[in-house]
């Protein structure tokens, strides 16, 4: 009630690290999630006769059927980028992308990215 209460008040609900502990595919009915969060120990050993390939496409697949976006998580290098490009993930984050950085450096990061000429 209190997450709907909160979807409600325009809140997005996102899943994190989807596919471990508590998450289960129960929880994909029960909330009304607008995000998942694919864990980032399926893409971690990707191409080595592991099965997260086939759960990353599962989860990306059964997400989109219920109009959830999906997001892996751990993506830190380009050949893990293209394994899972035809995931149909929506999104992806990891190191690839960048590093996390400290709250404080955001305001500066922000600006120069909008100082930076794109194209």
């Amino acid at each position: 009630a209190s997450l709907l209460q909160l979807k409600l008040a325009g809140v997005s609900i996102v899943m994190d690290d989807f596919g471990t502990g508590y998450s289960s595919l129960g929880y994909l009915r029960s909330f009304p999630f607008d995000k998942v969060k694919i864990d980032r120990s399926f893409i971690q050993n990707l191409g080595n006769g592991h099965d997260g390939n086939a759960i990353i496409h599962a989860v990306a697949n059964l997400c989109s059927r219920l109009g959830i976006t999906t997001v892996i998580e751990g993506v830190e290098t380009q050949a893990q980028l293209e394994q899972i490009g035809s995931a149909a993930c929506d999104q992806a984050q990891g190191f690839l992308f960048g590093e996390p950085i400290d709250g404080a450096e955001l305001p500066a990061m922000i600006q120069r990215s909008l100082q930076t000429p794109s194209g």
